[in-house]
């Protein structure tokens, strides 16, 4: 049979397609996105109020300082008369209005969040954190911001008004895709005594998922290994996040000149790195016990210029089924798949750790964690005892070479089990030939 001189095209945009899918996709986090609604709550002389809240769904990832950015772009001539909770960084051309000027005359308008400690005047309830919104696996109930809106010119009932389109999310940088509004049912708010319900008048929902290809096309974390039983250090594979040159780093003998309390600069404030990575994960094993094994995890930022706020870490790893006591980190399990609990999220201890310093003596944060042996499954053979996958921030990190996992010395004293019975063994021929 003849293929359609079309067919290979057909194939390419559909794996294209595909693929940009399977990479917002987040196998341990499969339900997870970021969901903005948009409640009108009354309506005005040209136009309505609305009340617009944005819920973080994402188990792991949050939004960092500077915070979220949000943008659409209106249907028809719509402005925005006044606004609470958040502010529109352009006014735009009003030159057209006489009198009353509106707050914003923008047709594709950007919304970002009121600093805390704004006037008490100018806030809403959920507002003004700077834009920053932990996920929702660290803490649901402050996993919203919301603000509120008056918005004129765009007709006054359900029929006249038309949704607006094309939203955008950055949170902070690039990585979230919206789709477009969708008309759902209206919300409904309980009194404050809880007996009396009301309901938007209208409501439309719009969801963003991330994809860490379009946040970033290189990975931004990688992981190394050590352990008390080889004194191998098995570092981050080299280039994990790029290749060093003399353009994307700075030297330690430039550091004092660039990096300092009131010094500003456009340049690179990545330290150079055989990695190049900006954050890199150490997992080391390093204690045995005889029912439990114990390990340590220090994170450590390369960045000379950007502090991370209420990080996240998460591990997979087959013993996590386990944990006894996780020290100086708050620890959570994620069970995406009800049948397996082989993840789990770290994070720091609020006005302790939760904030991971830019690079330097304060770069790091570190703890430790006691995890049960499983007998019928325990071993240190073949890279048990290290992580299958790492991600912070949500993002991937990128993990050493299977084959290059620091291995026991012997297999013997590698598996606990094999050892014991070979010692059993050992003493039941003594005391019959002795």
């Amino acid at each position: 049979m003849v293929s359609s001189p079309y067919a290979n095209l057909v194939s390419s945009v559909f794996f294209i397609v595909l693929f940009a899918h399977a990479e917002a996709y987040d196998p341990l986090d499969p339900t997870g996105n970021i969901t903005i609604k948009w409640d009108v709550i009354s309506w005005t002389a040209d136009g309505y109020t609305a009340t617009v809240t944005m819920t973080n769904y994402q188990m792991y990832r949050h939004i960092m300082s500077p915070g979220w950015t949000m943008g659409w772009v209106w249907a028809k001539k719509e402005v925005i008369w006044s606004m609470l909770g958040a502010e529109a960084t352009e006014q735009g051309d009003c030159s057209k209005y006489k009198g009353n000027i509106p707050y914003c005359c923008e047709k594709k308008p950007t919304i970002v969040d009121l600093l805390p400690g704004a006037p008490y005047n100018q806030q809403v309830a959920n507002c003004c954190k700077g834009g920053v919104v932990p996920s929702w696996g660290q803490d649901p109930s402050a996993a919203i911001s919301s603000f509120q809106l008056t918005v004129g010119s765009s007709g006054t009932s359900s029929k006249t008004v038309k949704l607006p389109k094309n939203f955008t999310l950055n949170g902070p940088g690039p990585g979230y895709t919206c789709n477009q509004p969708v008309t759902v049912t209206p919300t409904r708010f309980l009194s404050s005594d809880g007996r009396r319900q009301t309901q938007a008048l209208m409501t439309w929902n719009v969801v963003c998922a991330y994809s860490q290809f379009l946040a970033s096309p290189s990975p931004t974390c990688c992981v190394s290994m050590s352990s008390f039983y080889n004194s191998t250090i098995v570092t981050c594979p080299t280039c994990a996040c790029g290749c060093q040159n003399t353009e994307n780093c700075i030297t330690d003998s430039k550091i004092q000149s660039i990096v300092g309390a009131n010094t500003t600069t456009n340049g690179p404030l990545l330290q150079c790195t055989q990695h190049m990575c900006p954050i890199r994960v150490h997992w080391h094993v390093k204690l045995n016990y005889v029912s439990y094994w114990r390990v340590k995890m220090s994170i450590t930022n390369f960045n000379y210029g950007l502090n991370y706020t209420q990080w996240t870490l998460v591990v997979q790893h087959p013993n996590l089924n386990n944990v006894t006591q996780v020290f100086s980190f708050n620890y959570q399990p994620l069970m995406p798949y009800k049948s397996t609990n082989d993840t789990g999220m770290f994070y720091g201890l609020k006005f302790y750790n939760d904030l991971l310093m830019e690079d330097g003596p304060n770069g790091n944060v570190q703890s430790e964690m006691l995890l049960e042996k499983d007998m019928n499954t325990f071993t240190w053979d073949n890279g048990w005892a290290f992580p299958r996958k790492v991600y912070f921030n949500g993002d991937e990190c990128v993990m050493p070479p299977p084959d290059s996992y620091p291995m026991p010395p012997n297999s013997a004293n590698a598996n606990p089990i094999a050892s014991s019975t070979l010692s059993a063994f050992v003493l039941l021929i003594l005391l019959v030939f002795w």
